[in-house]
């Protein structure tokens, strides 16, 4: 069972209205009655990504005495768009975004935020849907850092980096198919990273909003490099472009 898993019909109703950020809300398949059809609406107010499972599955999930609604919380609150841009105004900087396109894995998640705290950058974008969330697993590997640095989580990544490079921010995608060598690359500036997929890389979309894409060098056997490390490597050159 997830640490951060709050069943029953109270709980997750005061969960909600707490206003601690949730990852995801578990209905029990079937129509919803009463107190589930008003748990549904505080969800979708506030923008919370609802799931219907089987009977048997949120059984399994919950260990029962669940009352067909169960919640992920998340380890630590979310932020939006606009609070990770103010930060940077009240440090009197240039913008320093990471943008995680669909990543999956939680460890992986986890060391970006702690690289992403000692480096300085203002807040990591996340997709609300198909990607990893703040969860355990993330807080521990963080060893803390999900505290400290912010994270907004997305209703569309496309839409939200043609918004950030209208404020003229630079939006810097990380493919091992690019031309330009990242240390050849301008990486000063107001500026997004873009780190894709552990497997996929980044979406189509994602791509095509990009001002430039840059690869990471290699002369090994193998032809990539775990998404957390090659977002480190990418991350201190940026940082060591703004000292």
């Amino acid at each position: 069972m997830d640490d951060n898993l709050i069943y029953g019909r109270n709980a997750v109703t005061e969960l909600l209205k707490s206003g601690h950020s949730v990852n995801k809300i578990f209905f029990a398949e079937g129509k919803l009655d009463g107190s589930a059809q008003k748990i549904f609406a505080l969800a979708k107010t506030a923008g919370v990504v609802v799931e219907f499972l089987s009977r048997e599955k949120i059984d399994k999930l919950c260990g029962g005495r669940h009352q067909g609604v169960a919640a992920l919380a998340a380890s630590a609150d979310y932020s939006t768009v606009e609070e990770i841009l103010e930060l940077a105004v009240s440090r009197n900087e240039p913008p320093f975004v990471i943008l995680l396109d669909e990543l999956e894995d939680p460890q992986n998640f986890g060391a970006i935020l702690r690289t992403a705290d000692a480096v300085g950058v203002h807040g990591v974008i996340i997709p609300k849907r198909r990607s990893v969330k703040l969860n355990a697993t993330v807080f521990k590997t963080s060893a803390g850092a999900a505290e400290y640095v912010k994270v907004a989580p997305v209703t569309n990544v496309a839409q939200t980096l043609k918004q950030l490079r209208e404020l003229g921010l630079k939006v810097v995608g990380a493919d091992m198919d690019a031309e330009i060598d990242f240390t050849q690359a301008d990486l000063s500036g107001a500026t997004v990273l873009v780190v894709g997929n552990e497997g996929k890389g980044m979406r189509r979309l994602t791509r095509e909003n990009c001002d430039l894409l840059v690869k990471i060098p290699m002369v090994g056997k193998i032809n990539s490099l775990n998404a957390s490390v090659a977002a480190a490597v990418l991350m201190y050159e940026i940082f060591r472009r703004r000292i």
